[in-house]
């Protein structure tokens, strides 16, 4: 009996966990050797990995996949790294579709910040072939592609070579380029490319910059993320999740990139939403500020109204989904699992469903269905917009 039963729920959030050393099989082998340089990422499987790949082979292990569909997290889960298993997975899970990211990829390695514009062009292009192979195998998987902004001329190339791939979505990274705005009009090709394909742009956590790290010296023991590691947030650090995000999306909406692609829809999936309220009054505020610009003069309503009719976001599923719903509005938000990362939960349907208490019935299926639908436009087969026992409903 699968996770969902008896209505339509598309994922805007799910991962594979790739073994280490899957990307480098997808690098150009001209650049392999100085991409392990540059970022230490060899091309080899510790023993850990190893028992973890070798448990997805076990017949006693696999038995229990389905009961345990969503108690099993990161490399237990199934089809968390073996793309022969994610069609089962999304059968037990009962979603229409996922969207579907990496984990070991999400900020390209850090190589735009570090000036490797060549190589951080291959590691997307190698991310695109990699994230494109591993949802071939089912039509409900809707790869993600890589688009790093610090090339702007070769931008829209890599973006074509990502949909011609099979990418569903473009992501672009929410922090800005070393040296220019991600709101420059020499990146108009790339948001030209995307709305002409009808697929969104989407930003993702991973593609930020991170809390300065003398904010984490208080004279005070260190304190561990949630994995009892230092690599993921902990209730500092994850204050900084939206930062990046908001002060792009001004300058896109601003510097009027939102106008001048109207149809073009945006994704900002695993930042949170509780800022979306504040950010869309605050860009009213600020447009109200300084009216006399030229540029806000030119834009085709308040930000508030351009970012309704054009972004869309996912909350986590500790957040008060109803009251970022009633103060931004019913269709710009989205379900998402973060499926198999141990922050989606063991039941993230229940806690959004109580976090929806006293939303309507329109809102809810919004929420679960249309507002996916709506963002992910031609990157989603009309055929696969409702479950097929449903679909005549």
């Amino acid at each position: 009996m699968p996770y969902v039963e008896g209505q339509t729920i598309h994922d805007a959030d799910s991962h594979i966990m790739e073994l280490p050393g899957t990307i480098n099989r997808y690098i150009d082998p001209k650049h392999r050797d100085d991409f392990v340089a540059k970022t230490g990422r060899k091309d080899v499987l510790p023993e850990w990995f190893a028992n973890a790949a070798a448990k997805m082979e076990d017949s006693e292990f696999l038995a229990g996949a389905e009961a345990n569909i969503l108690l099993r997290k990161n490399y237990e889960a199934l089809g968390a790294f073996k793309a022969s298993d994610r069609p089962k997975t999304l059968d037990y899970l009962g979603f229409a579709s996922q969207l579907v990211f990496t984990t070991a990829c999400l900020s390209n390695f850090g190589l735009e910040q570090m000036g490797e514009v060549e190589l951080a062009v291959e590691a997307a292009r190698a991310h695109n072939r990699m994230m494109t192979e591993f949802c071939s195998v089912d039509r409900r998987l809707l790869a993600t592609g890589y688009v790093p902004l610090v090339d702007r001329a070769r931008a829209p190339e890599i973006a074509r070579e990502a949909l011609k791939l099979g990418a569903k979505g473009l992501i672009v990274p929410s922090r800005h380029p070393p040296g220019f705005s991600p709101s420059h009009v020499e990146l108009d090709g790339l948001w030209a490319v995307a709305q002409e394909a009808g697929v969104p742009i989407l930003f993702h956590v991973g593609g930020e910059e991170k809390m300065h790290p003398d904010y984490l010296e208080n004279g005070l023991p260190k304190v561990k993320d949630f994995h009892g590691g230092d690599e993921n947030f902990t209730s500092l650090t994850f204050m900084t999740i939206p930062v990046s995000v908001w002060q792009t999306l001004s300058a896109l909406v601003i510097d009027g990139v939102f106008d001048r692609f109207p149809n073009l829809k945006f994704g900002a999936i695993e930042l949170g939403a509780s800022w979306l309220p504040s950010l869309m009054k605050f860009l009213d505020s600020g447009v109200a500020a300084f009216a006399k610009e030229e540029r806000l003069q030119k834009l085709s309503g308040k930000p508030s109204e351009i970012l309704r009719r054009q972004l869309r976001v996912t909350p986590y599923p500790h957040e008060d989904v109803r009251w970022i719903i009633e103060n931004s509005g019913e269709e710009m938000i989205l379900f998402s699992s973060d499926f198999p990362h141990v922050e989606g939960g063991r039941n993230p349907l229940k806690r959004f469903n109580d976090s929806l208490e006293g939303c309507s019935e329109a809102v809810k299926r919004r929420f679960y269905r249309d507002n996916f639908i709506d963002m992910m436009g031609r990157g989603l087969d009309p055929a696969l917009h409702d479950l097929p026992s449903l679909a005549a409903a």
